[in-house]
């Protein structure tokens, strides 16, 4: 059975890493005591090592070894033998660049349809939907497929903002480029706040954290989600 946490984020305002969220993923990750982490999204382009470290000391509450992915001369089968993964934040068409020339992206989905638990933050989140493509990142290089995991049937939109009607910002807000989106694909959307998650056991999908979700679909007027509804109202996957 699936058993995920897709957040929006890593780090709120004025917190740290992970430190928002650090007491359910205590819970989340209590049946292992490895998790292997997924640096590919490298952030700020910093190094696959150095991104396991911010993840280590993220995660250190847990008290769980965390080993990153690149470590590894068989990334496929770390990813078969792993219980639990933790794919970071960064860029998202750098992420599925790398799960694709690697291998990964099919023995992932697998491995998480089967049970390996999977928790996701910001292009770690992106990657759940059925395709990359409401992610808010540069295309820094080119991905075989826009195609992801597909292990939620919608898309995610993490970092998801509200026009600010005091701006003197005159470009497209988050809400006009999802609307684009919808002209052409068909698929929801759902737009994750800053501190919200995705709580996902099977086809049962439940909104945490203190703020709503924005949902879109095709052909309807957005609207908002309250925390501790369920979403699972769409066709399993």
């Amino acid at each position: 059975m699936k058993r995920l946490i897709i957040a929006s984020t890593s780090t709120v305002h004025g917190g740290t890493y992970l430190s928002y969220i650090s007491s359910r993923l205590e819970l989340f990750f209590s049946e292992t005591d490895q998790i292997l982490f997924i640096p590919y999204a490298r952030p700020g382009g910093i190094t696959h090592d150095e991104y396991t470290e911010i993840a280590r000391k993220g995660l250190a509450r847990t008290g769980k070894k965390v080993i990153g992915i690149h470590t590894f001369a068989d990334p496929v089968k770390a990813v078969r033998e792993a219980r639990a993964v933790f794919t970071g934040g960064g860029n998202t068409f750098l992420l599925v660049t790398q799960l694709y020339k690697t291998g990964v992206m099919e023995p992932l989905r697998e491995a998480v349809w089967n049970g390996t638990r999977y928790f996701g933050t910001s292009a770690g989140a992106n990657i759940t939907g059925l395709t990359m493509q409401t992610t808010n990142d540069m295309p820094i290089i080119y991905p075989p497929s826009f195609k992801t995991l597909g292990l939620v049937p919608f898309n995610i939109n993490p970092h998801y903002q509200d026009a600010d009607t005091s701006s003197k910002h005159m470009g497209e807000t988050r809400e006009t480029r999802i609307g684009e989106f919808h002209k052409i694909n068909t698929q929801p959307v759902v737009g994750l706040r800053e501190g919200s998650w995705l709580d996902v056991e099977g086809d049962n999908i439940t909104l945490e954290g203190e703020l709503a979700a924005r949902i879109f679909e095709q052909g309807k007027s957005p609207y908002e989600l309250e925390s501790g509804s369920n979403i699972s109202f769409w066709p399993s996957v």
